[in-house]
C-alpha cells in the first residue's frame, strides 16, 4: 500500500487560515473559561453569583465545542460559528444599550470611561463581524459532514 492511497481529510494540509481559526477560538475558550466567578453582562443585565457562574460555564461549553469543531473541519460548526457570532454582537449592543456606565461602576467599584467603553465594545463587535465574514466565506474549509465531534 503506498501513500497516495491514503487520502484522508486529516492528511491534507490545513490552511492557515484554518490554523489562525482554531487557535482563536480556543483563546476564546480560555479567556471565557478565566473568567468563572466573575460578573457576566448576558442581553442587557449583568448577572452574578450562581448565574454568572452558569453562563460562563455554558459559553465555555460553546466555545470548546467551536474550537474542537474547526479542529475537524465539521460543517455544522461553520452554521454554529456564524449563529454565535452573530449573537455575540447582538449581545454586545443590547449590553450598550441597557447596562448603564453607573451599574458597572457600582458592580467592579471604579470609575468607568464611558467613551472608552463604548469604542471597546463597538471595536469588539466590528472585529467580530469582520471574522463572521471570513468564516461565511471559507465554507469550503469545512469539509467534515459527520454529525458529531467523536
Amino acid at each position: 500500500m503506498d501513500n497516495s492511497d491514503m487520502t484522508d481529510e486529516h492528511d491534507e494540509r490545513r490552511p492557515l487560515g484554518l490554523v489562525l481559526l482554531t487557535g482563536l477560538y480556543l483563546f476564546f475558550f480560555i479567556v471565557t473559561a478565566t473568567t468563572y466567578g466573575s460578573p457576566f453582562p448576558f442581553l442587557g443585565k449583568i448577572y452574578m453569583g450562581t448565574t454568572a457562574k452558569a453562563l460562563i460555564f455554558v459559553d465555555s461549553l460553546i466555545c470548546l465545542y467551536l474550537f474542537l469543531g474547526i479542529m475537524k473541519r465539521q460543517v455544522i460548526t461553520w452554521y454554529l460559528l456564524i449563529g454565535y457570532n452573530l449573537f455575540e454582537v447582538i449581545n454586545t449592543i443590547v449590553n450598550l444599550n441597557f447596562i448603564t456606565p453607573a451599574e458597572l461602576e457600582r458592580i467592579i467599584g471604579e470609575p468607568v470611561d464611558q467613551e472608552a467603553l463604548m469604542v471597546n465594545n463597538i471595536a469588539s463587535a466590528l472585529a467580530i463581524i469582520l471574522l463572521t465574514q471570513y468564516i461565511y466565506r471559507h465554507r469550503h474549509y469545512f469539509t467534515n459532514k459527520r454529525k458529531y465531534l467523536f
